[in-house]
């Protein structure tokens, strides 16, 4: 059932337009981040074709592998050695905050355990 959903997913996500904020492009201050418009005269507020369409539930993932990673497996972020233990039959994401040292003994123990690491470095 989870790799039908997922194909499911990619070939939703294969049609699904690229929400940036409204005119992001014209200045460089602006981030592309998804905000919602509320201007006045707004014409992607008004939903005008040509200005793009507006994020709406309907563009989602199926709700059975929402955050799964594309290999199937829900993703797990991980701090510390002692939060592997609750990512049994997971992906493991090392979060960008640990250390050289800590994320190599994080590493060496999900090799041990046997769980797949999204974002490896060298050494492990």
């Amino acid at each position: 059932m989870a790799e039908r959903l997922l194909r499911v997913r990619t070939r939703q996500k294969s049609k699904k337009p690229e929400f940036n904020f409204h005119d992001s492009h014209k200045k460089k201050r602006l981030g592309t981040s998804w905000r919602k418009p509320r201007g006045l005269h707004n014409k992607l507020r008004q939903q005008v074709a040509a200005k793009g369409r507006l994020v709406r539930p309907g563009f989602g993932s199926p709700r059975a592998v929402r955050g799964f990673h594309p290999s199937g497996l829900p993703e797990v972020l991980v701090n510390n050695v002692a939060e592997l233990t609750g990512a049994q039959g997971c992906a493991v994401r090392i979060a960008a905050a640990v250390g050289m040292k800590k994320r190599l003994d994080i590493q060496a123990r999900a090799a041990e355990m046997g769980l797949k690491v999204l974002n490896p470095k060298g050494g492990a």
